[in-house]
């Protein structure tokens, strides 16, 4: 009984221990967001990178980011433990935030960010189905919860680390997202006594040698293919911090009566809008689920990807009619458009990824979700080289014409995959 005592305690209704896993990732988004919401303005305007190279590497970047918490997964679930592996993670990406005040030093900084995002990034959402039993019908939406919680970071690091890096100096910024590392790992230290208790490696050994059969190859083959549509997906959703970032320096009129709104403010509304319509699509939901309209996960990713593609085809017709001076509301239209079809699939994806994990390998299942965010990311940089030799309707077309082929994709999974989840589940109700 005592050990159920922390999972009974609860916070706005839900296990103490999602909040403090949303309020550690939120100062780890705030950092890295913090950080990206400069990146490219750094290399092109104050390194004097050219535009193609500063996308690559802004795409290599955040492809490698998410390339190491596969390694990462690996060593938590098989050596470290999940709670060792974001501590030392998130040290050393706190050490590579700070690196970035310098210089000469931007290629390693980024590569220690990288490393430290490795270990830090697939522990903790690992945690989060452990806080609750098999029948708690909480579970469901706690994904959605932890996504909104983390994207308040999202929300505040572009206003914050952005108005310093533009104001100040690009290196005021890039400190303030190092410090907001830190305080994600001191509320991580905190809170640690509201967690699941740790696996120990034997334990998982023997929790997957009972699961062996779960672990199979239509699994495999199911999460392959939706990381394969999400890979295609993410080349034109990861534009959004990179070319349309550089579209709204110059292809959008930003006046506000005699003020002119800072370019980074508007990475900040992806994140409100988060925040703003997660509550809305969850009683959505819940009201559709009553009646018995449940959509399968791969479907819901489906029309996400759809809707993605609308946001995109928006900018291509602004583009094409009004030149180079659309006005930023429609830039705020264009992001409500596109949180509203990432919170159909990226939550959803990653609460899939996450309920097919086998006991023992929790980590490493999630690290593959995050494996197809590097091959996005790295799709999406290389994608990004073709913004000077486009206009920007050709090129937001392109856009969504490549969330379209990913929408498509994945309706084609619908079947499959909702059997393989069938078939995960089924055993537990035996």
């Amino acid at each position: 009984m005592s050990e159920a005592t922390p999972v009974e305690q609860t916070w706005f209704g839900q296990p103490r221990g999602l909040t403090i896993l949303f309020l550690t990732n939120m100062w780890e988004q705030f950092s890295y967001y913090g950080m990206r919401a400069l990146l490219v303005y750094y290399m092109t305007k104050e390194l004097l990178f050219d535009q193609g190279w500063s996308s690559f590497v802004y795409g290599a970047y955040t492809g490698c980011a998410y390339f190491t918490p596969i390694l990462g997964g690996i060593l938590a679930d098989r050596y470290l433990g999940r709670r060792r592996a974001i501590l030392i993670g998130g040290s050393i990406m706190a050490a590579g935030h700070f690196m970035m005040a310098f210089e000469p030093m931007l290629y390693v900084a980024l590569a220690t960010i990288a490393i430290g995002n490795g270990l830090f990034l697939p522990s903790l959402p690992s945690q989060i189905d452990s806080l609750y039993s098999a029948g708690d019908p909480r579970r469901g939406w706690a994904y959605n919860v932890y996504y909104v919680g983390v994207n308040v970071g999202g929300f505040l690091a572009p206003i914050i680390c952005g108005t310093l890096g533009e104001t100040l100096g690009w290196h005021w910024g890039f400190g303030a997202a190092g410090i907001g590392m830190v305080a994600g790992l001191i509320v991580y230290v905190w809170g640690q006594r509201y967690l699941p208790p740790e696996v120990s490696v034997a334990r998982a050994g023997v929790d997957r040698t009972r699961t062996q059969s779960r672990f199979d190859r239509r699994m495999v083959t199911a999460l392959a293919a939706v990381a394969l549509a999400v890979t295609v997906f993410r080349g034109a959703y990861e534009q959004v911090g990179n070319t349309v970032a550089l579209w709204t320096d110059t292809g959008v009129d930003r006046r506000l009566g005699d003020w002119d709104i800072p370019m980074t403010w508007f990475q900040s509304l992806n994140p409100l809008f988060v925040m703003l319509l997660t509550p809305l699509l969850l009683a959505w939901w819940r009201r559709r689920s009553e009646r018995g309209l449940v959509q399968s996960s791969v479907r819901r990713m489906a029309i996400g990807a759809l809707i993605v593609a609308g946001a995109f085809a928006l900018l291509a017709i602004l583009s094409a009619v009004a030149g180079g001076g659309v006005g930023w509301p429609w830039l705020v239209l264009f992001f409500m458009a596109l949180t509203l079809g990432e919170l159909f699939i990226l939550p959803t994806g990653l609460g899939l990824f996450a309920r097919l994990a086998p006991p023992g390998h929790g980590a490493t299942t999630v690290a593959a979700w995050f494996l197809a965010i590097f091959t996005g990311s790295l799709t999406a940089g290389l994608v990004g080289t073709l913004w000077s030799h486009m206009t920007p309707a050709a090129y937001f077309g392109l856009l969504a014409a490549i969330a379209v082929t990913a929408g498509l994709l994945l309706r084609s999974l619908d079947g499959f995959v909702t059997d393989v989840e069938l078939d995960r589940d089924r055993p537990e109700t035996l």
